[in-house]
């Protein structure tokens, strides 16, 4: 069993890089990947720790990409943290999302609710601030009584809080993945809020780009919507993937490997993944 899909402090989980690998280890996984929003800078403590254990670690970032009407973001698989377009392209993003959260404490600030630099930043500690540090002082604050409430009355995608970022086109991303011998992969794909038959046109375009993979076995859906969704990917040629999208405590009931309690990623998938590295089209 695997988990493909975690986050720690590089980015907006809440645990480190290494207690990720700990609780994937725990789990009782054979391989587990680091996937942290727009950055690579977790990468090598994680896969230092996964040696010392003895669990196969997949390095990889998840980018967040322009789309319209909901979210996208593209699991990027086998990255390693060196000089190159898609590291290039990471670090604009990085710098924009530092953009997006001056711009959001003033969004808060329109709605009445002052939260400051400094607050948002000891939250966050050592990690890139993201909404889910914000989330958290809202707790703290009071103004809400849990973080997914948090996204759910102000910092989700149409929510009165909410601040949009200038994000990469998918096709960029994908072949940039390619490129360095990597796999893309599309996260999550409900969140796209997209029809059946729109996502079926999107994934063939997607695979004219070269997109790999697709994730299947998501914790948050439950099992009819995986089988429809691994039905799909069959249809396009695309891996069937999956993982928890662990971020600790800003996320909870999530967990490492066990997703809500049902998730079991087959090994089989990070056998198909790796077959599919650096191809630039099907």
């Amino acid at each position: 069993m695997i988990d493909l899909h975690c986050h720690s402090t590089a980015s907006d989980g809440s645990e480190a890089p290494e207690a990720v690998i700990e609780l994937a280890a725990a789990a009782g996984l054979s391989a587990v990947a680091l996937t942290d929003h727009d950055g690579l800078a977790g990468l090598a403590r994680a896969a230092a720790h996964a040696d010392e254990l003895g669990i196969a670690f997949v390095p990889g970032c998840e980018v967040s990409c322009s789309f319209q009407p909901g979210s996208m973001h593209v699991l990027c698989y086998f990255i390693e943290d060196v000089p190159g377009p898609l590291r290039d392209a990471l670090t604009g993003l990085r710098a924009d999302r530092e953009q997006r959260n001056d711009a959001l404490i003033g969004r808060l600030a329109e709605l009445g609710i002052p939260v400051s630099r400094d607050e948002v930043e000891a939250e966050a500690g050592s990690a890139v601030i993201g909404r889910p540090h914000f989330a958290a002082v809202l707790v703290r604050h009071g103004v809400v009584a849990s973080v997914t409430e948090a996204f759910d009355t102000y910092l989700a995608k149409g929510r009165p809080g909410y601040v949009g970022r200038d994000d990469i086109e998918a096709g960029e991303v994908i072949a940039h993945a390619n490129a360095t011998g990597g796999v893309a992969v599309l996260a999550h794909p409900l969140s796209l809020e997209l029809t059946p038959a729109a996502l079926d046109r999107l994934l063939h375009a997607l695979c004219e780009e070269g997109l790999g993979g697709m994730e299947c076995e998501y914790a948050s859906y439950d099992p009819s919507t995986r089988e429809e969704l691994r039905r799909l990917a069959g249809g396009h040629g695309l891996v069937a993937t999956g993982g928890s999208d662990f971020h600790g405590r800003y996320k909870p009931g999530l967990f490492v490997g066990t997703g809500r309690g049902d998730l079991a990623v087959p090994d089989e998938a990070l056998e198909a993944l790796r077959a599919r590295r650096g191809r630039t089209v099907r």
